[in-house]
């Protein structure tokens, strides 16, 4: 089964510009808990959580109007369209996040979760080994 097969063709991104107030906004408007942030050539720059926004954000006490480029997570690991949902699963797994930024021809098109991997029922078992790792101290997006 490909990833392009399970993951989310809707996918909203912010620009590194946008304020740490709007990526708020469209997280809560989405009902989704992370974003990635793309340049202007539709290439992935990083991820901003909820997570990102409550603990660098507010706890850091950083203005509404703060550009999310400041707070964004770095690096961001991506997987193809075209790449096995067992290949995105141990990526999960391994880099111990719960979404990535899916690609196609150089290009965001979509995002797939660990949520998505688990509904295909195909890959249950690739699907918790990847939660048991990500339940580690890491990265939340």
């Amino acid at each position: 089964m490909l990833v392009s097969e399970i993951m989310s063709w809707s996918v909203v991104a912010l620009s590194p510009d946008d304020t740490v107030e709007s990526a708020a906004r469209l997280l809560a408007h989405h009902g989704v808990g992370a974003l990635p942030v793309c340049g202007e050539d539709g290439r992935v720059r990083g991820m901003v959580t909820d997570r990102d926004i409550a603990v660098r954000a507010m706890a850091a006490d950083l203005p509404a109007g703060t550009p999310v480029r400041s707070l964004m997570s770095k690096p961001v690991y991506t997987v193809e369209a075209h790449a096995d949902v067992r290949e995105a699963a141990l990526m999960m797994a391994k880099k111990q996040v719960r979404r990535l930024p899916v690609m196609q021809n150089g290009r965001l098109c979509g995002m797939v979760s660990l949520g998505d991997v688990a509904k295909s029922r195909a890959y249950d078992m690739e699907a918790s080994q990847a939660l048991g790792e990500i339940s580690l101290p890491a990265r939340d997006y």
